[in-house]
């Protein structure tokens, strides 16, 4: 999804306990180096809000900011700044430094920019949520969906 802004959001709604505690476990499940951590991400005491938004897209707010979002029915996916404070949370997936202002401007990750020397792939599953660093920088620069294993690629 390019271009996200606020005016992208169509509602927002609290969550009830229930579905707050439903979420929490998926996220859990799929990302579960969060678990130390899943209480200071979905404070108790704060409202959480699930928002829909253009193009089958909800995200879940608190605090007034975006934590993770989902593309009609697939997995959690965090926001940029979420990874940024957890990099463990997921395998990595490095480009080499010629990819870079393609994936800043929302390209898809090819294999060459991966393979090559410059590149570095942990070992993940087709279907993994992954963080994209660049090569030779510090923070992840997009959060995205392998479509092939890293033994394919």
């Amino acid at each position: 999804m390019k271009g996200f802004c606020v005016d992208n959001i169509s509602s927002q709604n609290l969550m009830k306990s229930s579905v707050q505690r439903s979420i929490k476990a998926t996220i859990l499940k799929q990302y579960p180096n969060l678990e130390n951590f899943i209480d200071d991400i979905f404070p108790k005491k704060e409202p959480i809000f699930l928002g829909k938004c253009t193009n089958h897209v909800t995200i879940i707010i608190a605090n007034n900011e975006i934590l993770f979002f989902q593309i009609r029915n697939g997995p959690w996916m965090p926001n940029l700044r979420l990874v940024h404070t957890y990099p463990f949370l997921m395998p990595q997936i490095q480009v080499d430094k010629g990819a870079i202002k393609h994936v800043l401007r929302g390209s898809n990750v090819m294999c060459p920019g991966v393979t090559s020397p410059g590149g570095k792939l942990d070992d993940v599953e087709a279907n993994t949520v992954v963080q994209i660093r660049a090569e030779d920088k510090e923070h992840a620069c997009a959060v995205g969906i392998t479509t092939m294993s890293s033994k394919e690629m």
